[in-house]
């Protein structure tokens, strides 16, 4: 596809009819179909000035602390233009105003692309610190992300993927695993308890057809009791029985910490101590703590992450031809950043 520099090529683009999907694709997003119109009326301006082979220095910085993800999705936007480039790392830390980004080479090389940069650096770094908040609140038990149902299908393996940088131990999304050379990790929905009417026939179904090494976690709150289900499947799979998933709506209460200890309690007291408890629906930040503490042994979030609000960044033009320059109410010149590694 054409990249679009000027104005011309902006009116000549078309969107055919019978699109599928209004997610932009790769090709789009490289040609700078996603940027603001104003970008390019800067071309525009810059070749009329005579000024288009402008070498520039910009800065990005982030409004808000986090954990930065996106920098790969950068780099390969802009690894085929003549530019340099510094930051940090995927998975590290920053501070609010942070510089995260540097890029220095022609304006009307890398410009275009300060909407589609900031963009995949605010929404990534924010999914990824929602992850971060959650694997650190719960230690050592797994933490799987369960968002992509909650997000458009197109950003939903860029979500996940993020969520794996900020730190969970997987992902149920098939393409946002396999970005990051994993497996999809996942149970069953309540789509195939009530088509075939009940939990244990499920379970061992399960059991005869499924891969070995797929854990047998199983839903248990469909039909029955979810202490009495569990209790029903881990006397019929005894040890085969991994674990139990509590996904209890909010209709009856949700996932509590009395139903995790009753739950805990009942298993132990019958020689199941093995069968761990897995618990989904709603967990958030708030929640997580003290399902933790009555017992659950991992967890899958979904909407906390998949609806955590974009980090704001910022792009600045610094240098240009050299000199230090900067807009109001900001400083000129190359921020002292001891903590970029070149990239690019």
């Amino acid at each position: 596809m054409k990249e679009l520099r000027s104005l011309e090529d902006v009116k000549q683009f078309n969107v055919k009819k019978d699109r599928i999907m209004y997610s932009a694709n790769e090709d789009e997003i490289v040609a700078g179909a996603t940027t603001d119109i104003y970008f390019i009326r800067t071309l525009e301006l810059l070749r009329a000035a005579g000024k288009d082979n402008t070498e520039v220095t910009a800065e990005i910085f982030a409004n808000g602390e986090g954990v930065l993800c996106g920098i790969e999705e950068t780099i390969n936007l802009l690894k085929n233009k003549d530019v340099q480039v510094w930051g940090l790392q995927e998975g590290e830390k920053f501070a609010q105003k942070e510089v995260l980004l540097r890029i220095k080479g022609r304006y009307s090389d890398f410009g275009v692309y300060e909407t589609a940069i900031l963009g995949i650096l605010a929404s990534s770094s924010g999914w990824a610190t929602a992850a971060r908040r959650c694997k650190e609140l719960a230690g050592d038990k797994a933490v799987i992300c369960f968002g992509a149902r909650h997000v458009h299908p197109a950003i939903a393996p860029v979500m996940e993927r993020a969520a794996i940088v900020g730190g969970v131990d997987g992902c149920s999304c098939i393409l946002g695993a396999k970005l990051v050379d994993r497996q999809p990790m996942g149970t069953v929905p309540h789509a195939v308890m009530l088509i075939i009417g009940d939990t244990l026939e499920v379970a061992e179904y399960y059991h005869s057809i499924m891969p070995p090494e797929d854990p047998r976690i199983i839903l248990v709150d469909t039909f029955k009791d979810e202490a009495e289900e569990a209790l029903r499947l881990a006397r019929a799979l005894r040890e085969n029985l991994h674990g139990v998933r509590l996904d209890t709506p909010g209709e009856r209460g949700g996932v509590t910490p009395g139903l995790v200890r009753e739950i805990r309690a009942r298993l132990d007291q019958a020689g199941f101590s093995h069968v761990k408890l897995f618990a989904s629906g709603g967990i958030d930040e708030t929640r997580l703590p003290a399902l933790l503490e009555a017992g659950i042994d991992s967890f899958g979030i979904g909407s906390y992450i998949s609806r955590a609000p974009a980090i704001d960044m910022t792009m600045d033009i610094k240098e240009v031809e050299g000199r230090p320059v900067a807009k109001r109410g900001r400083i000129p010149g190359i921020t002292n950043s001891p903590r970029l590694k070149k990239i690019l």
